[in-house]
């Protein structure tokens, strides 16, 4: 693992996970990022975002395999199973406030997508 210097100033554990140009175009992935099971999608503006695999509606580890799309501004990905949209950016679900699924740092150093620990939950 590498630490880097994060945005708000301290140091934080960023695990590589892959090349960025490894990862499709709004598809998922999946990866073991700190002991959990991670999504990670790449949009067609190349940025990359990461969210917990698991699908609170459906019970299941599967956002990895959803449709990634947008609303309005909101880049999401629909659940497969039961279409749930989440917030790529937050994890929050877009159908339905009181749920959400954690959503992680990335960056993406020489070409190589980090992910770091689990944002904040947005309130």
């Amino acid at each position: 693992m590498t630490a880097l210097s994060t945005p708000r100033g301290g140091t934080e554990e960023w695990q590589p996970v892959c090349r960025v140009v490894e990862l499709e175009v709004e598809r998922g992935a999946t990866a073991l990022v700190h002991g959990q099971a991670v999504a990670i999608f790449r949009t067609h503006d190349d940025t990359v975002y990461a969210l917990g695999n698991h699908d609170p509606f459906a019970k299941a580890s599967v956002l990895a395999r959803g449709i990634v799309g947008t609303r309005g501004d909101v880049p999401f990905v629909a659940s497969p199973m039961h279409k749930h949209a989440f917030d790529l950016r937050t994890g929050r679900c877009l159908d339905d406030q009181h749920v959400s699924v954690p959503a992680y740092d990335v960056r993406v150093v020489e070409g190589v997508v980090l992910v770091g620990h689990r944002k904040p939950d947005a309130a």
